[in-house]
């Protein structure tokens, strides 16, 4: 049974994941609670773990509505950090990120996408929400 991590936190309670998730994989959906650097910078995590668990929570039960057999965690506020713990635990043949697109999207502007393809030796499938002009497609798979 092939197995798909996905990174997402904004983005991780769009249609897309429905549509390019198969249902006969197992996924693991880790959210990273991400916050401002004010927030880090004073050790206060509590709204944006909150946060990303109120969004993994709706994701995972629409996903399991449609029968796919999936996990959460929130995760590291580092997304690339937040993939390697969850490849600890969960080995994974592939890797999706869903971002924002580009220009909106600060896992982008810090190239998340390429340097994940770099460091873990798994196919990274990168998905785009653009939510403002309701589009979702995948931008690209290597």
């Amino acid at each position: 049974m092939m197995q798909i991590l996905v990174i997402a936190n904004e983005t991780v309670e769009s249609d897309v994941l429905r549509n390019v998730l198969p249902r006969s994989a197992r996924v693991l959906i880790v959210a990273p609670a991400l916050n401002s650097r004010l927030r880090h910078w004073v050790s206060d995590e509590d709204e944006a773990r909150a946060a990303a668990e109120e969004r993994l929570r709706r994701c995972l039960e629409r996903l399991r509505s449609d029968g796919v057999g999936v996990a959460g965690a929130v995760g590291d506020a580092d997304p690339l950090q937040a993939i390697a713990d969850a490849l600890c635990v969960f080995d994974a043949d592939a890797i999706v990120v869903a971002t924002h697109p580009p220009g909106r999207s600060n896992w982008l502007a810090r190239d998340l996408v390429a340097r994940a393809r770099r460091r873990f030796d798994r196919p990274v499938v990168h998905v785009v929400v653009d939510a403002a002009r309701g589009r979702e497609y995948v931008r690209e798979a290597a």
